[in-house]
């Protein structure tokens, strides 16, 4: 993107001024070289959604912004129902709540490096991972509708984790106002095999080193130590939150019609917040996010039973879970002054709520909530903390990832998966995959630079460093 056509606010912030059908202006918080290497529809996509009836403040994009269904990936936008504001199952995704969740385990590296391999084995065997992969649980139709309301904690209920996971996730693992009767069947179809994995893409589980800590006391609050193994899971709701993104899409442009909402791009689709089929959307999303927690919930389930092979006694300890695609009910200050209730739409983007968020844990109040940065393979991640800044920003958000720079189609004319592999092992990180094809896809290179990501997220102040974490284990999807 060429920066020369934005206006610069400072060195990490920059603004398209409304123009035309803008209701809004759009905000792309990123460094001069990120800015430069985001393909010119982000820029396109966040005006677009500044067009949208009852939107607040402005449309916004992370560091990590890339093209994406309708909003950029990385955008972020919040409506007022009480203004005619919409919901657009574009400004969610198609893998909604896609997400991260991070465990202690109280290893070392120097535990772990000698059963490395062991280890990947059989978090290969325990964790589903691929096209299509299928677990051991099987849902009937009561099951089904149970888990899609009650995330989590039906899992919790089930066996799968234990009741204190629940303090540690976003809506305490359970979101409320999910509607499965709002769910096609085709969705749930596609859903009964596939709780607890994996799935493909960009999805993994990590088991990763505490590599650098750059926040000790937030740190020490969030239970992580400078040396220490952790393990990452990232996944969202598999082929029901898909479906559900597409059932919906073609009921949004009939709505929008219906509603005289002049979208610029058809993709755009949306419903008023208070029509039925805005409602009815916000159901299913809801038991999506319900759907997505669950599976995150099993697979953690599924990875302490194989550590617990390999290192008997070791107790994996939830620090948090974060979802990404998202909208969300809440209450927000906003420039204009005062609290007002607000549907935030986060694609591709993670809620980073400051300290004394009424919403975080008890142990996390005080300090703010974690923020999971998932890298690419191969690559860092990082744990960030939200700041009181933030929700000024963007309403208290922060990016979720590197970010692509090339399509999986490009990355696999120039990257072999076994190649990969190979080298991924030459610098002491197994890599466990189903798909060499898929392997390819998720090249390192692939990607934005994470770490440029992250500082400009951090110079921003939409969220701050607290640790960083480097791999050593990766199965991929």
């Amino acid at each position: 993107m060429d920066p020369s056509r934005l206006e610069r606010r400072d060195e990490h912030t920059w603004v398209i001024p409304p123009t035309g059908a803008m209701r809004v202006p759009a905000i792309l918080y990123a460094s001069e070289a990120l800015v430069r290497e985001m393909d010119e529809k982000v820029f396109e996509q966040a005006a677009n959604v500044a067009t949208l009836p009852g939107i607040v403040q402005a449309a916004y994009a992370m560091p990590d912004a890339h093209w994406g269904y309708g909003f950029p990936i990385g955008g972020v936008a919040a409506f007022d129902a009480e203004e005619g504001g919409v919901v657009s199952a574009g400004g969610v995704g198609f893998d909604i709540s896609c997400g991260v969740r991070t465990l202690t385990t109280g290893l070392t590296r120097a535990d772990v490096e000698p059963a490395k391999e062991a280890l990947a084995d059989m978090l290969y065997a325990k964790v589903p991972a691929g096209v299509g992969s299928t677990g051991r649980i099987r849902l009937d139709a009561k099951e089904m509708d149970a888990m899609l309301r009650g995330g989590a904690q039906w899992a919790v209920e089930r066996g799968w984790g234990r009741p204190e996971d629940l303090e540690r996730i976003e809506e305490r693992g359970r979101m409320s106002g999910a509607r499965p009767e709002c769910v096609s069947e085709r969705a749930k179809q596609r859903q009964r095999d596939e709780m607890g994995t994996l799935g493909s893409g960009n999805h993994y589980l990590e088991v990763q080193e505490v590599a650098e800590i750059y926040d000790p006391a937030v740190a020490a609050a969030f239970g992580l130590h400078e040396g220490e193994i952790v393990v990452s899971i990232h996944c969202g709701s598999r082929g029901l939150g898909h479906q559900i993104g597409t059932d919906y899409l073609r009921r949004m442009l009939e709505a929008a019609r219906a509603h005289g909402i002049a979208l610029p791009d058809r993709e755009l689709a949306c419903a008023p917040i208070r029509s039925t089929v805005g409602q009815e959307y916000l159901g299913a999303m809801r038991a999506a996010i319900n759907c997505a927690l669950a599976n995150r919930q099993i697979i953690t389930h599924l990875a302490r039973e194989a550590f617990a092979a390999v290192f008997p006694g070791v107790d994996l300890r939830l620090v948090y879970d974060v979802s990404h695609n998202t909208c969300k009910e809440e209450l927000h200050r906003t420039a204009e002054g005062g609290e007002r209730r607000l549907y935030v739409h986060r694609k591709g983007a993670t809620r980073a709520f400051g300290p004394g968020h009424p919403d975080l844990p008890e142990a996390y109040r005080k300090v703010g909530q974690p923020v999971l940065i998932g890298g690419s393979m191969g690559t860092c991640s990082y744990v960030l903390v939200g700041t009181r800044d933030s929700e000024a920003l963007a309403f208290s958000s922060a990016c979720h990832g590197a970010g692509r720079a090339m399509s999986r189609k490009q990355a696999t004319k120039r990257w072999r998966g076994r190649e990969l592999v190979e080298e991924l092992a030459r610098r002491g990180i197994v890599i466990r995959s189903p798909s060499m094809r898929g392997v390819a896809e998720e090249a390192p290179g692939a990607y934005k630079d994470v770490s440029a990501v992250v500082e400009a997220a951090h110079a921003a102040g939409l969220a701050r460093k607290v640790a960083k974490l480097v791999p050593i284990v990766c199965i991929k999807g």
